[in-house]
């Protein structure tokens, strides 16, 4: 454990807490709102320390008390077999986290191999998604969306965001990072006249949200185009040019945006994709600077290539990257998805407190 490291934070604690208690600080939501992010992370650690110090401090009084009166010997040893796991959670809470854990996210979920089959398939994961952020009390908003003809998304990035500041500092991010990559179905298609079981595949991409001070945009690298807005189909939406098409000239990056009535709410939200692009694509290039070790989300839905299996005939959900399956494919459509991500979140905790980085995501 190191005492460096825990006296730094813990002071990083007290001067936030004073920082939280000055009225002027909330004037500027956007920075109250990240200062109370910071502080909630460290929050836990704050507690850990303190129960381990009071608990050092009982167990030095009970040995002194049982000094003269050998019946404080057994609170003593009691005291004493506690320190382990408070040390343990102590040293647990100081390795360095994910920065982004208290971030929220944006989800895309982009149809892959299958045509109408793997689009209703998106569709699928967009409603999971959904509820399950419904369950945890999550804000859910579908910033674009190109609809399919049967009823699926060829498309879609839907953002989701916490209320208020996260506890413990694990928002969002903490949760859903595991969904990036390939997630592949098999199943009867609704297209399918002969009742044979197809695979197909969806790609998820999960960006965390950034703010205006996590990336900084140069206006005159942005290349802003406006066209007319369509539905599925091809019908026109309106009859203004209000969908937004923005590239950013030195990464290459694209973001188009239709759903919004207006040009400047389309842009609005576009700039909202791209800022979180952009900071992931900085966090990529850092680590691939830094490590190997951890590796990127997969982009494009090949199927050979996936994280995740939902197969229907057997109602089972399977993910490769740890061999977690559960028969309860159901549930899980139906946002009950804790019980794969705690998998997951163990499986990096694991991965951590043996020194690595982070559990790969695939």
């Amino acid at each position: 454990m190191s005492s460096e490291r825990l006296a730094g934070l813990l002071d990083e604690y007290a001067e936030l807490e004073k920082r939280l208690a000055d009225p002027a600080i909330h004037a500027d939501q956007a920075t109250a709102r990240r200062i109370g992010r910071r502080y909630a992370e460290l929050v836990p650690l704050h507690k850990a320390a303190g129960e381990l110090e009071q608990a050092r401090a009982d167990l030095a009084a009970a040995r002194e008390l049982a000094a003269e009166d050998p019946s404080f010997a057994s609170e003593a040893e009691s005291i004493a077999g506690s320190l382990p796991v408070l040390e343990e959670r102590l040293a647990e809470l100081l390795i360095p986290r994910d920065p982004h854990d208290a971030k929220d996210v944006i989800v895309e979920i982009k149809a892959g191999e299958g045509g109408e089959e793997s689009a209703l398939f998106a569709g699928d994961l967009l409603r999971m998604y959904t509820r399950y952020a419904e369950r945890h009390g999550w804000v859910t908003e579908v910033i674009d969306a190109q609809d399919s003809d049967l009823g699926g998304v060829k498309d879609v990035s839907l953002s989701i965001k916490t209320k208020g500041v996260p506890d413990g500092g694990n928002g969002v991010w903490s949760r859903l990072k595991w969904e990036g990559g390939v997630h592949r179905v098999q199943r009867v298609p609704v297209t399918e006249s002969q009742g044979r079981i197809h695979t197909s595949a969806a790609g998820v991409l999960v960006l965390p949200e950034a703010e205006d001070v996590d990336v900084t945009i140069d206006q005159n690298d942005l290349r802003i185009d406006v066209f007319r807005s369509s539905g599925p189909g091809g019908q026109s939406v309106n009859t203004t040019d209000s969908a937004v098409r923005i590239t950013h000239v030195p990464t290459g990056i694209v973001v188009s945006c239709q759903n919004e009535k207006s040009q400047l709410q389309n842009r609005e939200q576009a700039m909202r994709i791209l800022r979180a692009r952009l900071l992931a694509a900085a966090q990529e290039q850092a680590d691939a600077a830094a490590s190997d070790a951890r590796k990127a989300q997969v982009r494009t839905v090949d199927r050979s290539e996936r994280i995740r299996t939902y197969n229907f005939p057997q109602n089972r959900i399977t993910d490769h990257r740890i061999g977690y399956t559960a028969y309860n494919l159901d549930l899980a459509l139906g946002g009950d998805l804790d019980g794969v991500l705690d998998a997951l979140s163990e499986a990096d905790r694991a991965a951590r407190l043996a020194g690595d980085s982070e559990l790969a995501r695939r």
